[in-house]
This record gives structure tokens, C-alpha cells and sequence, in this order.
């Protein structure tokens, strides 16, 4: 407002954003490491141990996918050609991080130290969810879409008042950032500066739905701008690539820059899951085109080709997965010992009249059953 003989300086609009645009804005084309200059800087030992890594991950993959046939699991989502953006998150974080994975991102919870039996607890059915997450600082597997996204910026929001340094990175695929909860949790995440990273692992397919029929945006990297968060576009077959963007985004969370939300470019080698049919939506040809872009491949020819990879050490890593895989199948033919009655233990902290009517059902029938 301005008074007569007296200036004072007009307010902006309410429609000015807070921030500029540009830096926000994601690279046109995936960031990439491997076979590329940018290797060169990149740490031998490093790279070995995401080889390392990238190899027991396939290996657990086709171990627990074989679960399910002989009816050890009930279901698999595999990761199977995503193993680099699995390994990557789990690398990157401290130990008193936290990780909030998606139901598909098992993998990425054995890579950051969960046994994998525990890890698979919720996919062959008992109760919880098969690991204690306040020990291991994974957040239980999301089994609901994208529900995932606004408990950790619960969480990490919670933690920066507290002033803990803790940083969360939560999980999500293509399919989920069509969920509320992608868009909510992204909004308080900017608004909060809470120290958390979003990792979108875009596969291609939410099931049988391509992206193309999900999102008009340029990429889903492109969201982040609409937030006030960075976005960053990177391949997610590059296991290099993959942990120096989200290490960068990590070490802004924990500096108090804020979220970044990372999209990692990939393909879902298998079906949806088990139950799932892809040649109904997809053909072998496609498949075949992202085979050549395999991320163990690329890794394994980036270290053979700078000498510090030969026939030995391949072996060797493949012989220390398949040791690994073994305590896998003998962990899961052991059979779990369950209690119908924990199905009433952690409904409410106070049972209900109905739970407690409920409770006492189920017990006079297994007592009968006992009986019997």
C-alpha cells in the first residue's frame, strides 16, 4: 500500500513461488557412471562391494522366487534387474538411519543387514511382520501403496525437532506416486525441510500399466519441482550412479537442506509376482532390449575392464551367493511356531469388548479342535 508522500514497499504476489524454479529441475537424460569418465573417479572398493552385493542380490531374488513354487512363500514381488537402486539405498545410509521399503524392496532391507528369513516373514504369511523395525531401523514392508512415504516424513520430521541426525529414505514405485499418499507426504516433506529422501524406482510398470498411462510429466523427477524439492534423474541399472545421487541427496537431508526426490530409471525383469502374467502386456522383445543393460553386467564389465575383476574373484563372489542362498532355503524349511491367539495380542493397547468376545471364540474352538 502506498501513502500519500510516503512509499512503502508493495508485497509480492500470493502466487510468487518461495523459490526458483530452475535448480529444482531434473537433467533432461538419466545421470550415468559406469562405462562412462565419470568411472574414473569412482572408489575400486567401493564398486567391488556393490558388485558384491549385486551378485547375492540376484542370487536372493532367484532363490526366493523358487520359494514361492514350492510353496515356501506365498508370494514374491522380485526385484530381479532393479538390484542396483535396492543396493544403493541400503548403502547410503548411517546406521541410525532409517529405511521405509515398499513390499517389492526386500531386498534392499537383507542389503542393509536383515536376515533374509526375517526379511521374507510377511510374504509367506506370519503374523507381524518378521522383524523387530526400531532394532534394524527398516520400517515394516509396506504392503498398501506409497502408505509408506508419509511415516517417514513422520519420522524424520520428528527426528529434526528432536535434533537426532537421522535421516530417512523411503521407497516407492512408478505405480505408487499415483497414490494420495506420494503427493501428501511429498508436500509436508518441503514445507517441514524434513531430512528424508524419496526413491522412486521406476520399473516401467505399475502390474500391467505403463507409465505413459499414469503421468503426462515429463518424468516423475519432474514432480519434485511442483514441492520445492530438487529432483533428480539417474539410471538406476548403475549402481555407481545410483549411490553418489542418493549419497548427495543423504548428506543435503542431513545438513538441513531439506528432501530430494530421486527417480531411478529401471526395468521389472519378472512379473509383478508371482501370480502375475506379463505376456499379456508386455512382449519378450522388450524384455530382451533391457537385458542388454543388465546392472550386474554393467558393473562386472566396468571392473574387468579396469583389472579389478578376473574369472577368480567372479567366482568366488558367486560361490559366497550361493552359500547364501543355501541358509535361505534351510532358514525357510524350518516351520515357523504360531499362536492364533496373537491375532487379538497388538489390536489395541486395551482389548475391545469385541476383540475380548472374539478372543475367547477362537480359544473354546481350539480347545475343541484339541479335543478332537
Amino acid at each position: 500500500m502506498e501513502q500519500r508522500g510516503v512509499h512503502q514497499p508493495t508485497p509480492p504476489p500470493a502466487w510468487k513461488p518461495r523459490t526458483d524454479p530452475a535448480p529444482l529441475l531434473p537433467d533432461p537424460e538419466p545421470y550415468r557412471v559406469l562405462g562412462t569418465s565419470a568411472a574414473d573417479k569412482s572408489d575400486s572398493a567401493l564398486l567391488l562391494k556393490l558388485y558384491g552385493e549385486l551378485v547375492r542380490g540376484r542370487r536372493y531374488n532367484a532363490q526366493a522366487t523358487a520359494l514361492t513354487k514350492q510353496g515356501r512363500l506365498a508370494v514374491y514381488p522380485s526385484t530381479t534387474g532393479q538390484e542396483a537402486a535396492e543396493v544403493a539405498a541400503a548403502l547410503v545410509l548411517e546406521e541410525q538411519d532409517w529405511l521405509f521399503p515398499s513390499y517389492r524392496d526386500t531386498l534392499a532391507a537383507v542389503a542393509r543387514g536383515l536376515d533374509p528369513v526375517q526379511a521374507l516373514g510377511l510374504l509367506r504369511g506370519d503374523w507381524h511382520t518378521g522383524y523387530d523395525p526400531y532394532e534394524h531401523r527398516i520400517a515394516p514392508l509396506s504392503t498398501p501403496l506409497a502408505t509408506q512415504l508419509p511415516h517417514a516424513v513422520g519420522l524424520a520430521h520428528a527426528a529434526r525437532l528432536k535434533g537426532d541426525d537421522v535421516v530417512a529414505l523411503a521407497m516407492v514405485g512408478d505405480g505408487g506416486t499415483s497414490e494420495g499418499d506420494f503427493h501428501e507426504a511429498l508436500n509436508f516433506a518441503a514445507v517441514w525441510k524434513a531430512p528424508v529422501v524419496f526413491l522412486v524406482q521406476n520399473n516401467g510398470f505399475a502390474i500391467s500399466v505403463p507409465l505413459a498411462k499414469q503421468t503426462a510429466a515429463p518424468s516423475l523427477a519432474h514432480k519434485a519441482v511442483g514441492y520445492g524439492m530438487p529432483g533428480r534423474l539417474v539410471d538406476g541399472n548403475d549402481a555407481a550412479a545410483v549411490h553418489e545421487v542418493l549419497s548427495e541427496a543423504v548428506r543435503n537431508a542431513r545438513a538441513g537442506h531439506g528432501p530430494t526426490l530421486v527417480e531411478a530409471v529401471t526395468y521389472r525383469m519378472d512379473a509383478h509376482t508371482n501370480a502375475d502374467d506379463a505376456t499379456r502386456y508386455r512382449d519378450d522383445a522388450e524384455v530382451e532390449v533391457w537385458r542388454a543393460h543388465d546392472p550386474v553386467a554393467l558393473m562386472e564389465r566396468e571392473l574387468t575392464g579396469r583389472g579389478l575383476l578376473d574369472d577368480e574373484r567372479i567366482k568366488a563372489v558367486r560361490d559366497s551367493a550361493e552359500e547364501f542362498a543355501a541358509a535361505l532355503r534351510q532358514g525357510m524349511n524350518a516351520d515357523p511356531v504360531l499362536d492364533p491367539m496373537d491375532l487379538f495380542t497388538h489390536v489395541y493397547a486395551q482389548q475391545t469388548t469385541q476383540l475380548r468376545e472374539q478372543a475367547e471364540q477362537l480359544r473354546a474352538e481350539l480347545e475343541a479342535e484339541q479335543e478332537r
